[in-house]
């Protein structure tokens, strides 16, 4: 064998190695990179529990299921490298997938998380506040739906009496410290009720019957105006012993009162003959309590009712216009057009 053979291809072989191990190096540099990157260029907060306990391994695991980190082993490495592995905070966090994985460990070692921003949409119900509560870890799920009254009615006037916290609960965006119990949150979501609702109500005879249909118009109707056309045709309803025929109270009662996440939420014709003193399209009158939280815009409509010839309203389907009829023929005539 020529010895210059044989080093030549020695050379080539530790030339092939080395450029071997530089491609490797590369490639895991360029994957390290692309890793620590965010997941999406834009996307909203998502609220990210770190429980008691959990380590890297259940954190991390956790960031790839919801979709908010590429890797599980360039978070790893990363949070190793960083010294984070170690400082994960027990908690309630904010963050994106927009975010890159620096970005995500600061948030989640952060100590300044002990208190958590939660916001109360309108037309929420008890037990949608309840998981809303619970998602944040302001409560534990379950608590607040099972609150008892007893020890809240010698303090709110409008308590008294009442059998349920539905209604009651203003939404509104609030400030709580993480695991701060149900008898805290509710009693500033009702110190809030007071100051912002209670004044509406308290001087009308029929209070309670107003708070309830507040509660339909914040489901039902979305323009004020509209609201208080509605809350007329409510009271004229009533006046004649006609039925209010008000779908959402029927989603409330298939919904098992909970309207968030529910996918029988829709009204269809075999839901009428319900047996149920939340079907008014069967019982007269008003429901035995709201069905929703309302806000301000639909409890004060609700207290200036609009007096109009009209007896029948839909929502038109593609714009949510509210679409209002004289006769039951214009209504159903309304509803082949507008459904």
């Amino acid at each position: 064998m020529n010895p210059q053979t044989g080093t030549r291809g020695l050379l080539n072989l530790r030339f092939m190695s080395v450029l071997a191990v530089m491609i490797f190096l590369i490639l895991t540099v360029a994957y390290f990179f692309w890793g620590i990157q965010p997941t999406a260029g834009e996307n909203g907060m998502t609220v990210f529990k770190v429980s008691k306990g959990e380590g890297l391994r259940e954190i991390s695991a956790h960031l790839s299921q919801g979709e908010l980190i590429k890797s599980i082993v360039v978070f790893k490495i990363y949070s190793l490298m960083s010294g984070s592995a170690q400082k994960f905070q027990p908690g309630v966090h904010e963050i994106s997938a927009a975010m890159s994985v620096p970005q995500i460990i600061r948030e989640l070692t952060s100590f300044d998380n002990n208190e958590v921003t939660v916001t109360i949409p309108e037309g929420s119900t008890l037990k949608d506040i309840d998981s809303i509560l619970a998602d944040y870890s302001v409560i534990e799920k379950g608590t607040l739906s099972g609150f008892p009254l007893e020890g809240l009615a010698g303090d709110y006037e409008f308590l008294t009496g009442a059998e349920s916290l539905e209604g009651f609960l203003f939404p509104d965006t609030y400030r709580f410290e993480i695991l701060s119990g149900a008898e805290i949150a509710v009693r500033r979501i009702l110190d809030n009720f007071e100051e912002k609702a209670w004044p509406l109500l308290q001087n009308q005879n029929n209070w309670y019957d107003l708070l309830i249909l507040g509660s339909y118009l914040e489901r039902e109707v979305p323009g004020f105006e509209d609201r208080q056309i509605v809350a007329g045709i409510m009271f004229k309803r009533i006046s004649i012993g006609m039925p209010l025929q008000i779908d959402a109270t029927l989603s409330y009662l298939k919904c098992e009162g909970e309207f968030r996440g529910c996918e029988r939420i829709i009204v269809t014709k075999s839901d009428l003959g319900m047996s149920s003193p939340y079907n008014t399209y069967k019982r007269l009158g008003f429901t035995p309590t709201p069905i929703s939280n309302p806000g301000q815009s639909a409890i004060r409509a609700a207290t200036e009712p609009v007096k109009s010839p009209y007896l029948y309203y839909l929502s038109a389907k593609e714009t949510k216009e509210t679409v209002f009829s004289k006769t039951l023929d214009e209504h159903n005539t309304n509803r082949v057009k507008f459904l």
